[in-house]
């Protein structure tokens, strides 16, 4: 990871991202919904650390080789020929965007980064008495998956959410050589917290664990390199997902060494994954073939590959400069608002979550909602153990939580084509929610069964059926 710059090398950068001209490549930037007032309002997405929109240039692309699309491998025709051009190219120039290395890594397309850590759980070789690392702050996909196969011990966070390195380095110590995997995010989702992964790789190494990093959250919006295989702080396994970059049709990456899943047999077999199948056994194709049975999603790893051609050209450093630029502004904005608390701590990526003091953080989502037209998330963002570290409540179960619900954050996610605007009517309107907080209880009915605010005046099919892309080239 590059050491975070100063503000006014920041704003240099950001002068030279055309942060208008990336605003038009985003498929469906000019939708406007109904709001409860009876407005169509331009919709603001702030929820990316979810999904983002699709990229036109990647739309574009599928749109190219749909004519052509067909089953990839083996196939004799010209469809299928073309169609297995296109996805392994795809392969590639998706490996190359974080730095693997084609000669010693592969990559494996899967649906979702969740499915990739799944699959890299089944295909280590556990031993009794083996450990993985993970830390507090993770994403439940890179907790629960491990806890399935092995003992799992977690490295702690301080209070602000951020990883304690003093911990990470002690359970590396107490348990050597039994870690047999440190798995961590790059970034979190709840707090955008930025975790310095080479330099937590070169510790894994020297206690003789591999690492994988979760970077769901960091590829799209920060420029990420594994580095070369004799590199001390290389990062052995990389996971990322297509759609919190730019792709649709979801897409999963896993990128880790060829060695390592050439050994051993895949969790899910079939159609794709072996070289010959005889009554008394199986020979299995080599890596990456071997993971991926069934059909692939071929258009989407073309449009993942698309997308991240893109980014490359306009620059990655630039458009991490503007995001950090936008963050910076919104939580100097935020920090105003009276009653509104801030989670985590620099360095982040464009993740903030906040509670507004007595306003629970589902009615102001739902607000947002309804009443503005904004598109936030609220909850525990799947990491509910580290959510409650930061609210600062009992790990246990309680019984009111069926009836009042879970407890959370609302959480604003920004990227490259978000705007300041964007942040300033986002702000007036939490204003107004603080201002309005007893009338908006009245307005605003609790689902426990849906853990959510519904306005009480609810006409779903009225308001989703009004709500309408305004008109603009299609892509």
């Amino acid at each position: 990871m590059s050491v975070r710059k100063s503000a006014g090398e920041f704003v240099r950068e950001k002068n030279n991202f055309d942060a208008g001209a990336f605003r038009k490549e985003i498929v469906g930037a000019k939708t406007r919904v109904q709001t409860l007032k009876g407005r169509k309002l331009n919709y603001i997405n702030l929820d990316n650390a979810a999904s983002t929109p699709a990229l036109r240039t990647a739309v574009e692309e599928i749109k190219k080789y749909l004519p052509w699309y067909s089953g990839v491998h083996r196939g004799t025709g010209f469809k299928s020929l073309i169609s297995t051009h296109a996805y392994e190219k795809a392969r590639q120039e998706i490996g190359a965007f974080v730095g693997a290395d084609p000669d010693l890594d592969t990559v494996i397309l899967l649906k979702n980064t969740t499915e990739a850590i799944n699959k890299l759980s089944y295909r280590f070789d556990f031993k009794p008495g083996d450990r993985v690392l993970t830390t507090a702050m993770e994403h439940h996909s890179n907790d629960l998956p491990w806890r399935q196969h092995t003992r799992v011990h977690y490295v702690q966070v301080d209070g602000k959410g951020r990883l304690d390195i003093n911990d990470l380095e002690k359970k590396l110590k107490i348990n050597y050589p039994k870690v047999k995997l440190l798995a961590v995010c790059g970034a979190s989702n709840v707090t955008g917290h930025i975790n310095d992964v080479h330099y937590i790789a070169q510790m894994a190494h020297e206690y003789k664990a591999r690492i994988l990093v979760d970077g769901a959250q960091l590829v799209p919006h920060r420029v990420v390199n594994m580095r070369d295989h004799k590199d001390q702080a290389h990062l052995d396994f990389m996971v990322f997902s297509g759609h919190k970059i730019y792709a649709p049709f979801g897409t999963g990456v896993l990128i880790g060494p060829y060695d390592f899943f050439a050994q051993g047999d895949p969790e899910y077999s079939g159609g794709g994954t072996v070289d010959m199948v005889f009554h008394e056994g199986v020979y299995w194709s080599a890596p990456p073939e071997k993971d991926e049975a069934g059909s692939p999603n071929v258009l989407g790893a073309i449009g993942l590959a698309a997308s991240l051609r893109y980014l490359q050209k306009i620059g990655m450093h630039k458009l991490a400069a503007y995001e950090d630029e936008l963050t910076c502004y919104a939580l100097n904005r935020l920090q105003k608002i009276r009653g509104l608390k801030i989670y985590g701590a620099e360095s982040r990526v464009g993740v903030i979550s906040f509670n507004i003091k007595g306003v629970e953080h589902g009615l102001v989502g739902a607000e947002l909602c309804y009443g503005a037209g904004i598109g936030v998330r609220n909850g525990c963002f799947c990491a509910q153990p580290y959510v409650r570290h930061l609210l600062e409540l009992n790990s246990g179960y309680l019984p009111e939580y069926e009836e009042q619900g879970l407890p959370g954050m609302v959480r604003i996610s920004l990227a490259a084509y978000n705007t300041r605007q964007e942040i300033d009517y986002l702000a007036d309107c939490l204003d107004g929610i603080i201002n309005r907080r007893y009338e908006l209880k009245k307005q605003y009915v609790f689902s426990p069964q849906d853990n959510t605010f519904y306005p009480r005046q609810w006409d779903a099919k009225k308001l989703l059926q009004v709500s309408r892309v305004s008109r603009e080239p299609s892509p």
